[in-house]
Parts: C-alpha cells; structure tokens; sequence
C-alpha cells in the first residue's frame, strides 16, 4: 500500500501525483489540512526520517512563528508539527515499510524499481 501526505494544491505535491499516475501506482492521498495527522503518526515519521527531515524550517508558517532562533526540543517540534500541519515537508511518501519525505524522481524510482525486481 501506498500512501502520500501533504496538501492538494502545493507544487511538489503535484509533481509526485504526477509521478505516481504516470508509472500507474495506486496510492491514498491523505490531506494534512482535512486530516490531521495524530501525534503518533507524527512521532513515527520523525523516529523513520529524523525530525528535521520531517520539519520544513522555510515554510511560510515557520517563519510566521518567529521560532527560528529558539532551541526547540524534538518533543515541542512534535507538539508544533501537530498543531501546525503545514510545518510537514511535503510530500511524505509511505510505502510498504519505508518512509520518504520531499519529492526526488530518482528516490522515487529506486522506491518503486525495487518493487518490480521482486
């Protein structure tokens, strides 16, 4: 099963759906601002990638909370990832048992070659 994360309208959402329909990969899209991702699926996410691959520190939200300069333990990003879902980097990609975070085309199709050589 595949699964992506993210919000419908961002660019680089639409480049992964792209990708995905192109190669005709059946996914679930799951938007973030409709919802919300627990606190556990948060805290899962980050022990797979690390907090700071999950965190998008140029968001427009990020920098609308002024917290750029603050020492934030990974617990309070959780707690800020979960109240503001747009600090997500997008998309989050959740396929079988890996996890990727950004859109790269060629991560994507060593995901999915890996899958056809089985």
């Amino acid at each position: 099963m595949t699964t992506i994360y993210g919000i419908k309208n961002c660019d680089t959402m639409k480049k992964a759906f792209n990708f995905l329909k192109e190669k005709g990969i059946k996914y679930e899209f799951v938007d973030v601002r409709v919802e919300p991702l627990s606190r556990e699926e948060i805290e899962r996410f980050a022990y797979l990638v690390g907090i700071d691959t999950l965190l998008n520190r140029k968001s427009t939200t990020w920098r609308e909370l002024g917290i750029g300069n603050k020492d934030l333990s990974e617990s309070d990003l959780v707690s800020l990832i979960q109240e503001h879902q747009t600090l997500i980097k997008r998309p989050v990609l959740e396929h079988e048992d890996s996890v990727m975070v950004g859109f790269d085309v060629d991560a994507y199709e060593h995901m999915f070659s890996e899958e056809e050589e089985d």
